[in-house]
């Protein structure tokens, strides 16, 4: 495996047939017959060292050492046989070079042995082991299959092997092959979900983490893949984002109840200035000499206002709307934009002086909008109400936005009010189904707050602030990187 990234299981190892080792033992005898009764004056004997390393294949250390002594008492015996007790220079000399070719072949096939049997001892421990792991070579063909592979995809290793794995497993992959080919080779490891499909036409949902082998000149010879079912918790994963849209559709409705008043407000408004400058067109068509430059100017004021009731109504049904996550372009700026018509008139019936701090140079973010939307619209809502009951000092709601361009670069934003305050353990409390600070809550307005961030990669909390009340912060990574 260090050297050319192929395992074989040793159990599957079948011993040489009894035709072969008959060949062998023929192959000795041979060479005995042709170094005792032929006139040839060449170390026949060394060709012993081929019988002693053909032995390595299908006996142990202690078998290869006698093998090896029969041939070498063998080559004694031709010695004696021919030479008798004379000690000719030369025959001895070739003696003794054959000699040395069998102990020193003995010794590199005894090596071998050992290098092999520790091998096969690697190979084993990998079949303890529930993950299904897969060796390729750079064509993609399978060298090693083991049992936890045989286990998961229904292949035994004999059928899998030297077959290309993704026509094996009919593989379909989260991006190109290419693409992925590129990640590994530039990081060495890579790691995704892919579908494969089981030898019984099962398609599962599998974790696979590759590493590239290199060999000692950074070549790389091969792939380890280790692969884990996890379709089940996948299946289990879908139905509790199911359930967590539910709750965040229940909590929307619930959230825009509360805001009929502003709702009506910011939808009149609009409603009310197209009124007033449709009266205004018809005075100035009505005059003795129409004026139709201001008769205009009332036209596309009109249609201004129409656009901002239609902005209006489109944002209510999509905070409304009960759907999948749809994932869009924006910043922090637009959702503070798209939020403050909507809670406008509670802020004013509650007396509430607003302070902007908005990023001149806002980056782009890529998430849901609607649901990012609920969670301002929620930290406001809490700040409003966090202030309803202070009667004695300034009602303030600060909100701010700022990027993070050092380190893990982030987009932030800031929700801080003058209210009653939090302490310091209850601002780890917040964010706990079912906890709340007020009479009549419910406790699930934060967490469903926490589950949105968390599922957009980012981070919710709280912290007091000074001199009073509470601050509330957001943090989600960029993912998509721009300027608006």
């Amino acid at each position: 495996m260090a050297s050319h990234m192929q395992l074989t299981s040793p159990a599957r190892v079948e011993s040489p047939g009894w035709i072969y080792q008959a060949a062998i033992i023929v192959a000795a005898a041979s060479i005995f017959l042709v170094d005792t009764f032929t006139s040839l004056e060449t170390a026949i004997a060394v060709l012993y060292a081929v019988v002693v390393f053909a032995s390595a294949s299908f006996v142990d250390r202690r078998g290869l050492l006698l093998v090896s002594g029969v041939c070498m008492l063998m080559t004694v015996a031709s010695y004696a046989i021919v030479h008798g007790g004379t000690w000719h220079s030369g025959p001895l000399i070739r003696a003794l070079i054959s000699l040395c070719a069998i102990g020193v072949t003995t010794f590199l096939a005894a090596k071998n042995q050992q290098a092999t049997q520790h091998l096969s001892d690697q190979a084993s421990l990998l079949n303890l082991t529930h993950d299904a792991i897969i060796v390729r070579d750079m064509s993609g063909y399978i060298t090693y299959w083991n049992l936890g592979a045989e286990q998961l995809y229904g292949w035994k290793p004999e059928e899998a092997i030297g077959r290309r794995m993704t026509d094996l497993l009919e593989s379909t992959l989260p991006a190109s092959l290419e693409s992925i080919l590129d990640q590994l080779h530039e990081n060495d490891r890579w790691q995704g979900e892919l579908i494969h499909t089981k030898r019984d036409g099962t398609r599962i949902v599998a974790a696979s983490r590759w590493s590239l082998h290199r060999d000692a000149r950074g070549k790389p010879i091969g792939t380890i893949s280790t692969n884990n079912d996890v379709t089940d918790q996948k299946t289990a994963e879908d139905a509790l984002n199911g359930l967590r849209a539910e709750l965040a559709h229940v909590a929307r409705v619930s959230t825009l109840g509360e805001l009929t008043a502003s709702i009506a407000h910011e939808v009149n408004q609009p409603l009310a200035a197209v009124v007033v400058n449709g009266e205004a067109s018809l005075r100035w068509l009505n005059r003795p000499e129409p004026d139709l430059g201001e008769v205009r100017a009332s036209v596309e004021r009109m249609i201004a206002s129409g656009r901002r009731a239609s902005d209006v109504v489109a944002r209510l049904r999509a905070l409304a709307r009960k759907g999948t996550t749809s994932r869009s372009q924006f910043t922090m700026n637009d959702l503070v934009e798209d939020i403050l018509p909507l809670v406008d008139r509670e802020i004013l019936r509650n007396s509430i002086a607003v302070s902007l701090d908005l990023e001149r140079q806002p980056l782009a973010w890529s998430g849901d909008r609607v649901q990012l939307q609920q969670v301002v619209i929620n930290l406001v809502m809490n700040a409003v109400q966090a202030m309803a009951g202070v009667a004695d000092q300034e009602r303030r709601l600060s909100i701010g936005t700022r990027n993070l361009v050092d380190g893990n670069r982030a987009v932030v934003l800031q929700v801080t009010d003058s209210g009653v305050g939090i302490d310091a353990e209850t601002a780890n409390e917040l964010f706990k189904p079912f906890y709340t600070t007020k009479n009549d809550g419910m406790g699930m307005g934060l967490s469903i707050c926490r589950s949105i961030v968390e599922a957009h990669g980012g981070t919710i909390s709280a912290s007091p602030s000074e001199p009073r009340g509470a601050s509330f912060e957001i943090r989600l990574p960029i993912q998509h990187e721009g300027h608006t």
